[in-house]
């Protein structure tokens, strides 16, 4: 999947091209090329992370471990994104860049875009595998072809439960057999090249998580109402 943006994110030169504003750490547009083929990608340097007292450096990880995550599942939740050395202001995720209507988010595409449900579900699903403690709804887009993506990753498979997100629309709604399917293999192994972007408690915890959600059959419920990011949006 994805051979294109995967050969320009991987083998193409990077053109910084200017930062990407309101981003809580440093983020910026670039265009990736190769020969006469180029696309805009999200590059997410290391040296540009705020320190947080509850995720170690290295959040660059974390985004390409969501992304390998998604693919390994089959679900294609999380744009191509890959780990440069070689970029312009050091190591970093470089994720590519998803065309779409800004003005559309996770509120109005669960209030004016029904259609889009389905996608959200599986979304909200994997953010519990993930534990993702920051799904803002700026975090969700729907690309030009109409398809649902997550993006901002780096808060994500924290050994402790931090879930935090706007999602909340479908708790207990029953999980469908084929995603508990697709979730069953990661209870006995998570892929290596997820594994090796995390440590073993954040693994453990990974799969724990997954067996809970195997054994309740349906998405979790914030019995507290303080589970959600801030901003919202």
């Amino acid at each position: 999947m994805a051979a294109r943006e995967l050969t320009l994110l991987v083998e193409g030169r990077i053109k910084l091209l200017g930062s990407i504003v309101r981003s809580s750490n440093a983020t910026f547009l670039v265009e990736a090329s190769c020969g006469d083929d180029s696309a805009w990608a999200v590059y997410k340097p290391e040296v540009g992370e705020r320190p947080l007292s509850d995720f170690e450096p290295g959040l660059f990880r974390r985004e390409r471990a969501a992304y390998l995550l998604s693919a390994y599942l089959r679900w294609d939740l999380v744009p191509p994104t890959v780990i440069r050395e070689d970029s312009p202001l050091g190591i970093g995720s470089l994720q590519w860049f998803v065309e779409g209507d800004f003005s559309e988010h996770y509120f109005t595409l669960y209030s004016d875009a029904p259609e889009t449900h389905r996608s959200l579900f599986q979304l909200a699903l994997f953010d519990c595998i993930a534990n993702n403690a920051d799904r803002k709804s700026g975090h969700v887009l729907r690309g030009d072809d109409g398809r649902v993506w997550g993006i901002d990753h780096g808060l994500c498979f924290g050994a402790g439960d931090k879930l935090r997100t706007v999602i909340w629309d479908f708790a207990g709604v029953p999980i469908p057999d084929a995603l508990l399917a697709d979730l069953s293999p990661l209870t006995e192994a998570v892929p290596p090249d997820v594994v090796e972007l995390l440590d073993d408690a954040e693994v453990t915890a990974l799969q724990r998580r997954v067996r809970r959600l195997l054994r309740d059959g349906v998405l979790p419920t914030d019995h507290t109402g303080m589970r959600y990011p801030w901003p919202l949006v």
